[in-house]
């Protein structure tokens, strides 16, 4: 309720200047933090000399960061540039065989860094979820799909399966892992979607075509089969009205947003600080809670820059793949709350809304949640921190599905009733508020550490109650009011753009 009311211009730009004061505030105080801790005998390991000539160090605490653009930077550039190269030369000379040359030039690039046992062992598992699609048998594709996705997750099997890589690259674990687990999906979602659609007789070949994509095949994102195979099949490709262009700024924004975090990272080290609680118990409130936001930021940030680099390649080969996951800041209902859009569309698709229905009642949303984050644990790899996130998400995600249903009872949605809309806006943006900080509290507990976000806890809900927790919630509120406004805004001009595409 609420969401198309305006509020007046004074007050949204009150919660502007809030905001921005705040932010700048904790951003201060991060500074500060980072500035002076840069030497201590704690951070040695994972700050290290970075703009040598200004005498800034650098925080290289994530290694999925370093390695992409250290160890695994010029592979991927030579990888992707090639695939590039040989996509288009495919569309101008035998557009009908793209298809075949993505997958051909996908399985030559895993045997180049995984050597052929890996290749095969992938076909193998290939093979077996075919083979039971034929049988078309959903619970049964599903249940074998979850089971090789569980052999590549848990022990001894993956010690097993992991042991016949034979390739030289020095990024093995990590390779090995992404594309184990993504064929796995991509297994799984031809054989449901074969099961769905029984006339339309897929073959192996389509299926293999699919799997070896070079740019999704190690890190995703991940496409359902129905919407690759109907993309990829076209003859000939016909680009939209501006798509170049939009190609275009999208690489720009990805380049752009790889500078920004280098240069963020030698000034505010956000992911060293919470390795030594130590030192993180000494930062002031504002500092602590500006740093447990932008650990979440940073990861939405690396999500983004990776499957921007791979969206645009993707693009180029006039597919349309999963955007970027929504931005933690415009998040404040768990609903909304994923880094991986591929997956979470995955997971919607044969799970979530499968099991889930319409979402409005509370024992199968139950049901749904729990099996969706029973299928997501295993994705991730079962372990204490995994099940204590997928726990808190889950219960987060069925929570609001509880408070709604509250607020439509009687009593409460009569009261909400004798409001006005803009009154009823800013109620529901309270409840955002604190829905935001449940948000990145449950998710740092995967991100960071349980300690750090133990301390975090008790720091803005104990120690510093009752100024901090409200000075915080506070300043989440405007934020929350401001993507209202942003939505609402967006809306809008959806409605008016629909309105003038209606026949007269």
């Amino acid at each position: 309720m609420g969401i198309k009311t305006a509020l007046p211009a004074a007050e949204l730009g009150l919660y502007s200047l809030v905001l921005s004061g705040a932010l700048a505030y904790a951003g201060r105080g991060l500074f500060e933090a980072s500035q002076g801790g840069a030497h201590r005998k704690a951070f040695r390991e994972s700050v290290r000399p970075g703009w040598e000539y200004i005498g800034r160090k650098m925080d290289v605490a994530d290694f999925e960061w370093v390695m992409w653009f250290t160890s695994f930077r010029n592979a991927i550039f030579f990888a992707l540039s090639g695939h590039v190269l040989f996509a288009k030369l495919c569309t101008m000379v035998a557009p009908q065989l793209r298809s075949w040359m993505y997958a051909v030039y996908g399985a030559l690039a895993v045997v180049g860094t995984m050597g052929p046992w890996y290749l095969l062992l992938l076909l193998g598992h290939c093979v077996g979820l075919y083979v039971v699609s034929l049988l078309h048998q959903p619970w049964l594709c599903l249940g074998l799909g979850l089971a090789s996705l569980a052999s590549f997750k848990l022990d001894p099997l993956t010690s097993w399966q992991s042991g016949l890589v034979t390739g030289t690259s020095d990024l093995q674990e990590v390779l090995f892992h992404g594309g184990s687990g993504f064929t796995a999906l991509r297994c799984t979602s031809f054989a449901l979607e074969s099961c769905a659609h029984p006339g339309r007789r897929y073959c192996l070949a389509d299926l293999l075509k699919y799997n070896f994509y070079l740019p999704f095949f190690y890190f995703g994102p991940i496409m359902t089969f129905d919407r690759f195979h109907a993309q990829v099949s076209q003859v000939e490709p016909v680009r939209r009205e501006g798509e170049l262009w939009r190609i275009r700024a999208q690489a720009g924004l990805s380049a752009v947003a790889i500078v920004a975090v280098d240069i963020f990272f030698h000034f505010f080290y956000i992911l060293t600080i919470p390795s030594d609680l130590k030192f993180a118990s000494r930062l002031p409130d504002s500092a602590l809670a500006g740093l447990a936001y932008s650990n979440l930021v940073y990861d939405w940030v690396k999500a983004a820059v990776l499957f921007g680099v791979v969206n645009t390649v993707a693009r180029l080969d006039h597919l349309d793949p999963p955007r970027p996951p929504k931005c933690i800041t415009a998040l404040y209902v768990f609903s909304e709350t994923h880094f991986d859009r591929g997956i979470n569309d995955w997971l919607c698709r044969y799970v979530y809304d499968h099991v889930g229905g319409e979402h409005s009642e509370v024992i199968p949303e139950l049901g749904a949640t729990v099996a969706t984050f029973a299928i997501t644990t295993l994705w991730l790899g079962p372990c204490d921190t995994v099940y204590l996130w997928s726990c808190l998400n889950c219960f987060g995600l069925n929570f609001e599905l509880w408070v709604q249903k509250l607020a439509e009872w009687g009593p409460l949605a009569r009261i909400e009733a004798s409001l006005s809309e803009q009154m009823s806006r800013r109620v529901r943006a309270i409840f955002g508020a604190v829905n935001f900080w449940a948000i990145i509290m449950y998710n740092l507990v995967s991100l960071n550490s349980f300690e750090f976000t133990e301390l975090v806890a008790q720091r803005l809900l104990l120690t510093g109650f009752p100024q901090t927790t409200l000075a915080v919630l506070f300043v989440t509120y405007c934020g929350v009011q401001l993507v209202k406004e942003r939505e609402r805004t967006l809306m809008l001009e959806e409605e008016q753009k629909q309105d003038k595409e209606k026949p007269e």
